[in-house]
């Protein structure tokens, strides 16, 4: 390695390093704060907190990465041409594209990683991460008895504290115990003058010491559990005085439950790039299936007139409908294929077997092939704007009646079986009806996931190749703007990295609606930040001062003697 790739590398790698961490902690945060109220008073222990919190600091790792290459880069390459590195570099003859390659390398190594992290660690990731913070919100709130309130977090048992010795927490004074366990009211409770709480078995049980207090019971419920009626006899009360009593409860609703995993993977931020491609052809399947089915019970919908109707299925749907009835013909084609019975016929050997499994491989093959040109026809169909659709010629009949045969058909209307007709006519229009718009309902709702998707799809590659895009912005800025340190590098980091979550959620905005295509969407960002990057980078190969006072100080110089002119030569005009 050369002194210059090691002296570039070095103002490069140690700024990327801190700002990195830094972006990560922020956005952590910003993360956090939005679940700040499901965490705190849950009685979390240290060990799932940092679960927690390490899941979703690699969830951040997409967002951070950019962010933190692009600061970095303003930072060391406003610090090489603050202290005039930059200058003696170009002075040797080397120039600043040379100065900016190992750099790019690096970079070139990071966007790599960021991809594979995006692709397979970020989806894992946010799968821990939201399955810990679904059971961390279905959990019990942490036992907290609040003096003079009744506290009914344990289950069928309420507790009233009236005093609580602030030295340990643990003594009591004054409490009051309601078992409502066996469901029958307010008719087991126990009043202590005293007492003393603590947890034991691994804070899986409550014990309550109680002293110096009475347990009073109401009758008893046994009766009417056996007959299922109230007693309309008055029940006893019996009152026993204790000078010690011990009480136990189990806790184990208050533990932290861990959710099977299944019921979230189904989400797009929680897959790779193969299980997405996977989930758009099943959405695909699904779509055409819906459209398949409504094309199949036209005639159901048609009843007196599907065979004059000119309702001719489309092309796409036309190719999936020949590919799943061949699919469905090959069990059948596979039971009724002529086995040989010839007598001199032998077992079958080694041979037959491995040539049975290559024609089965083979046919897999072939239906593998069908089912991706079918989705593939499927996909380019998705993103090309409809045909319009033809029109047809209608020739209008005009029949007139005369009043007579008008009063005959009003007749038949008027008829009971007329009236019956009209009547079904009108509700199989209705079920009609009813059954097309769930069907278009169906079918938006597959395209609404089939377009989230792809552009989960998409994000996966974009947000990795944005390091380039960021890279391209801050090494040559830093050239140009020539300051250091995290002042200036930080606000001009704050502004460009503002414009690219615009640019991407205006992007995905419109790729949602179908304005744009999905990939133009989810890139816009990217490029619009990589053209910036080139103006740029040709701005500092020519030195350019843009942010020098001096620059345009000069420029508006210039812009003051050009009117000067022109008013001189008016004037000699005149």
């Amino acid at each position: 390695m050369k002194k210059i790739d090691k002296l570039v590398l070095d103002a490069f790698l140690g700024p990327f390093l801190i700002t990195f961490l830094v972006v990560v902690f922020i956005l952590l945060n910003i993360n956090m704060l939005k679940y700040f109220d499901d965490i705190i008073g849950k009685g979390l222990d240290g060990l799932v907190l940092g679960q927690l919190f390490f899941y979703f600091a690699v969830f951040t790792v997409p967002t951070a990465m950019p962010l933190a290459v692009l600061l970095s880069s303003l930072i060391a390459f406003g610090n090489l041409g603050e202290h005039f590195e930059l200058s003696a570099i170009k002075s040797a003859g080397i120039s600043l594209v040379r100065a900016l390659r190992p750099i790019f390398f690096f970079v070139l190594l990071l966007t790599v990683l960021a991809f594979y992290i995006n692709n397979n660690l970020v989806p894992k990731a946010a799968l821990e991460a939201y399955s810990l913070l679904y059971d961390i919100k279905q959990k019990k709130p942490a036992l907290e008895l609040r003096e003079g309130v009744f506290y009914h977090g344990i289950d069928n048992i309420s507790i009233k504290v009236n005093h609580k010795f602030p030295k340990d927490d643990k003594a009591l004074k004054e409490v009051i115990v309601y078992d409502h366990r066996k469901n029958d009211g307010n008719k087991e409770v126990m009043i202590a003058d005293s007492g003393r709480m603590y947890t034991i078995l691994g804070e899986r049980y409550l014990k309550f010491e109680l002293f110096n207090g009475y347990r009073y019971t109401e009758g008893t419920s046994n009766e009417r559990e056996m007959t299922g009626q109230r007693n309309a006899n008055p029940q006893a009360l019996s009152r026993s005085k204790f000078a010690k009593s011990q009480v136990v409860f189990d806790l184990s609703s208050f533990a932290l439950q861990s959710t099977d995993k299944k019921w979230f993977q189904g989400n797009r931020i929680m897959r790779n790039m193969s299980e997405l491609t996977s989930d758009i052809d099943s959405i695909n399947i699904e779509v055409l299936n819906q459209q398949l089915n409504y094309y199949q019970n036209k005639p159901s919908f048609f009843t007196y007139y599907h065979k004059h109707d000119s309702l001719i299925m489309p092309p796409d749907i036309q190719a999936y409908k020949t590919y799943r009835d061949s699919i469905n013909r090959i069990p059948y084609l596979s039971k009724i294929s002529p086995v040989a019975t010839t007598p001199d016929s032998v077992k079958k050997t080694g041979s037959d077997s491995v040539n049975a499994e290559k024609e089965r491989e083979e046919r897999l093959k072939i239906k593998n092939e069908k089912r991706r040109a079918l989705l593939a026809a499927r996909k380019k169909k998705f993103n090309e704007k409809p045909a319009p659709a033809p029109v047809r010629t209608v020739k209008k009949v005009t029949v007139n009646y005369d009043s007579a045969s008008l009063a005959r058909i009003d007749s038949v209307f008027n008829m009971p079986i007329g009236r019956d007709v009209m009547q079904g006519a009108t509700n199989m229009a209705r079920q009609v009806k009813s059954q097309i718009m769930n069907s278009n309902s169906s079918v938006d709702n597959y395209e609404k996931d089939l377009k989230e998707f792809n552009i989960q799809w998409n994000k996966i590659p974009a947000s990795s190749f944005a390091c380039i895009a960021m890279f391209l912005i801050g090494a040559p800025l830093g050239a140009i703007i020539k300051r250091g340190g995290l002042g200036v590098p930080f606000l001009v980091s704050i502004f460009f990295f503002i414009v690219f979550y615009v640019l991407s959620m205006q992007g995905e905005k419109l790729a949602k609606q179908g304005t744009v295509s999905v990939a133009m969407g989810v890139w816009l960002s990217d490029f619009v930040l990589l053209a910036v990057g080139a103006l740029f980078l040709r701005q500092a190969r020519a030195d350019a001062r843009l942010f020098e006072a001096d620059f345009y100080l000069v420029a508006i110089d210039k812009m003051k003697r050009w009117f000067a002119r022109r008013r001189q030569l008016r004037a000699q005009q005149a």
